[in-house]
């Protein structure tokens, strides 16, 4: 029997890159025998050659399927929506940049043959520069401690998926999904194959400071509440603490009342000091009501522009 396999691809302004990855997953399955797949790319509205040349390719190939999108809804959405309307037994999500190596799918396919209906990528080197990867191995490390729940470390979304944990995603309902979170939380015994994460052969990375900002937040609202309950011990402790400087300051007053002066410098370190602590509460507070608001609007998580080769 002919298995089915979906591929996933997000992609915007990557016209360097389109046409290689493209080509060398056409190669890939042509050597794999018993597997038919498609290719499905979806488009954030790209302002470059990108929608022209998966038009060509689409023509060309019935296997390869595109969705355009009427705007950029960013690179939590898009890819878990293709994923959700990908119909194989299996589906695989790599992006279009070629820093995750395409090769694999032959390995996470032996992997999920073999039984397991997640496999993931774990990157356990990168040829980026050394101050990102210190920056994204910190994030890793510091979401990993909050969570509720085991994370995977140096884990994109680069994987596949059975179509059954594809089938639960789509009961969440999530608008705003933080597919990483996600997949642990389905429990699923998984299969993690190391890779070295190459250099961008053409363009630049789509992620600036408050991409990553918003995505590192996400993963932590979306999966653990110990910063809401680290405000709320940080606060009885600054309460006390408070309480009891006011009490030595009474009492040192009360022995040396002619020679303590008391003076304004505390009175000041202190406003700023707690006023500081209040501005950080609140911010913490602030990110989780913002992921319940975008929780409540339901909002739709992409909208399309057109469909090709559905």
């Amino acid at each position: 029997m002919v298995k089915h396999i979906s591929v996933v691809t997000q992609c915007y302004n990557e016209e360097g890159n389109i046409q290689e990855i493209y080509s060398r997953i056409k190669n890939i399955f042509s050597d794999l025998k018993g597997y038919s797949y498609e290719h499905i790319f979806i488009d954030n509205d790209s302002r470059d050659r990108t929608q022209e040349i998966l038009r060509d390719i689409a023509r060309q190939d019935r296997n390869i399927k595109v969705i355009l999108n009427t705007r950029n809804f960013g690179q939590l959405r898009s890819p878990v929506y293709a994923m959700l309307q990908a119909q194989g037994d299996a589906v695989i999500s790599i992006v279009s940049d070629m820093q995750q190596p395409p090769e694999m799918i032959v390995d996470f396919i032996k992997k999920w043959e073999e039984g397991y209906r997640i496999v993931v990528g774990v990157r356990i080197q990168s040829q980026e520069s050394p101050i990102l990867n210190i920056f994204k191995n910190a994030y890793y490390n510091l979401i990993g401690g909050l969570s509720d729940i085991k994370l995977i470390k140096n884990f994109t979304g680069f994987g596949l998926y059975d179509q059954e944990v594809i089938k639960i995603i789509r009961k969440l309902d999530d608008p705003l999904p933080y597919f990483r979170g996600l997949i642990c939380e389905i429990g699923f015994e998984r299969a993690e194959i190391p890779y070295i994460q190459p250099k961008r052969k053409w363009g630049i990375t789509k992620n600036n400071f408050y991409i990553l900002y918003d995505y590192a937040m996400l993963g932590i609202t979306s999966h653990s509440k110990i910063p809401l309950r680290l405000a709320t011990m940080l606060g009885f402790f600054s309460a006390l603490l408070c309480f009891l400087v006011a009490l030595g300051y009474l009492v040192y007053k009360l022995l040396f009342w002619n020679r303590f002066s008391l003076g304004i410098a505390p009175l000041v370190i202190g406003f700023f000091f707690f006023a500081s602590m209040q501005m950080v509460f609140i911010g913490i507070i602030g990110e989780y009501v913002g992921s319940i608001h975008t929780q409540v609007l339901k909002r739709p998580m992409v909208i399309e522009k057109e469909r090709i080769n559905f």
